[in-house]
């Protein structure tokens, strides 16, 4: 599988708390905070779910 890196670009405050726990599960919790993980089924769907709070970059 490919390796993507995921940037937080927005705030998670407000939000519902199935995205809150989405984010943390990827290991996010502050603005501009980055990861890099391998892109599973898994993943894709976390993404999906918090996309408009995320910005995903493929390595």
């Amino acid at each position: 599988m490919a390796k993507v890196q995921i940037i937080q670009t927005r705030s998670m405050i407000k939000r519902p708390e199935t995205q809150q726990r989405t984010m943390v599960a990827l290991g996010l919790g502050r603005i501009n905070k980055s990861v890099e993980v391998e892109f599973t089924p898994q993943i894709a769907g976390m993404v999906r779910k918090v996309n408009h709070l995320i910005t995903v970059k493929e390595l």
